[in-house]
């Protein structure tokens, strides 16, 4: 009997947690080197997506707009896509505005466990300094350096590249036209050979991220944090449910397979916590749910920069829990105003480590709370972003589905 691939992946998931927290339980001396034995096996496994990444998404924009040939209708797939995204992050930011407030009140403030976790929040350690200001932001969006931009993974930045390359290839003769759009889809078919070989060694991967993971944090007690964690998680898991139904309904694909086909993306966003690192089981993904590359190769380099599905609930219910800690208590026209606000900022996240959080620093500023708090959501996002970019891989070939059906 063969075992499919997404069952192996969901069996190294397993084990990789269960045996990471036998081992955290242990406490044997004799087995101290057995995280530092298994990061690198996970390293290297991500490290093979990621130099994926870079020419499987020059070679998938390049070969989506010219090989369509017709700007427009790039142009308004491209418009459909961001109307989407707008609406998904708009409903994420209303689903936070509804059900946070009320599941906060079944946590118990310990006057004393808060005052502790305030004063153990260093503000200096937050960051706040390293976070690239608006003007900046949209400087870097033109790169001087294209291969520089690929270089240091500068995304966004290169995918205008690649458009703006792209749509001038459509402006030139078109036996020349023809040599490179050839020379990058042997380039496109080369990726996805690569890919297939990549996720053949997934469970190991997986298993080897989960495990150190699982050895140095163990089973923890639940605590103040602990709680809200559980309901963020749980809120995210439901958002991220919720795109089922709707493409069952509004596409062809049965609910057995969409769930199937994407697991493996949904294992590697979990266990990797980065949709880039993603994209190509996310590719996969689509291919395998039939959706066609002229629409997953417009959608997926939009989705993976700029839409972050589950993050305006992530955030928002964070930012609320930092008013309930510190004792703020904020009216119904400035929770919703908190939410709307972080649901637009979604769409803007630096490259930096908790790039997400720290962009929610004015909103802080706005509405006078307080910006330490930051620090504190920072200290438990491992496990938040964990559900958080499963979520986000999920909604990005939920939304591929949606737009194949309607383009």
């Amino acid at each position: 009997m063969t075992i499919s691939n997404p069952i192996r992946i969901l069996i190294g998931l397993i084990l990789g947690l269960l045996l990471g927290i036998i081992y955290s339980s242990t406490n044997n001396e004799f087995m101290t080197f057995l995280p530092g034995f298994v990061t690198p096996i996970g390293v290297l496994w991500v490290n093979a997506i990621r130099m994926i990444v870079i020419p499987l998404l020059m070679a998938l924009l390049i070969t989506s707009i010219v090989g369509r040939g017709a700007s427009v209708e790039v142009a308004q797939l491209g418009g459909k896509t961001i109307s989407l995204f707008l609406l998904l992050v708009f409903f994420s930011a209303m689903f936070a505005y509804t059900t946070v407030p009320p599941l906060l009140g079944f946590i118990n403030i310990d006057p004393s466990a808060s005052a502790s976790l305030i004063e153990s929040t260093d503000y200096d350690t937050i960051g706040i300094n390293e976070l690239p200001t608006l003007s900046d932001w949209l400087v870097s969006l033109i790169p001087t350096n294209p291969f520089a931009a690929a270089v240091d993974e500068a995304i966004l930045p290169l995918l205008i590249f690649t458009g703006l390359f792209s749509m001038a290839l459509l402006r030139i003769e078109k036996k020349e036209r023809e040599h490179i759009v050839a020379f990058f889809g042997a380039i496109k078919s080369s990726m996805f050979v690569l890919i297939g070989w990549v996720m053949l060694l997934a469970p190991i991967g997986i298993f080897a991220l989960v495990f150190p993971l699982a050895a140095n944090l163990g089973i923890s007690a639940i605590t103040m944090l602990g709680s809200f964690i559980v309901i963020v998680c749980s809120l995210i898991s439901v958002l991220m449910m919720l795109l089922y139904p709707l493409v069952v309904t509004l596409t062809d694909i049965p609910l057995i397979k969409f769930t199937k086909t994407i697991a493996p993306a949904q294992a590697i966003g979990f266990c990797t916590r980065s949709s880039l690192a993603s994209l190509p089981a996310t590719y996969a993904a689509a291919a395998g749910l039939g959706i066609p590359e002229k629409v997953t190769g417009i959608v997926f380099p939009f989705a993976v920069t700029l839409f972050k599905y589950a993050s305006p609930l992530a955030r928002t219910a964070g930012t609320y829990f930092v008013a309930f800690l510190f004792g703020i208590d904020l009216s119904v026209l400035e929770l919703l105003a908190i939410a709307l606000a972080i649901g637009l900022l979604s769409f803007y996240s630096p490259g930096i480590p908790s790039g997400g959080l720290l962009i929610m620093t004015p909103v802080y500023l706005s509405f006078d709370l307080p910006v330490e708090g930051i620090g504190i959501l920072i200290a438990i996002d491992l496990i938040v972003d964990m559900f958080l970019t499963m979520a986000n891989v999920t909604a990005n070939i939920a939304s591929s589905a949606l737009l194949a059906k309607r383009f």
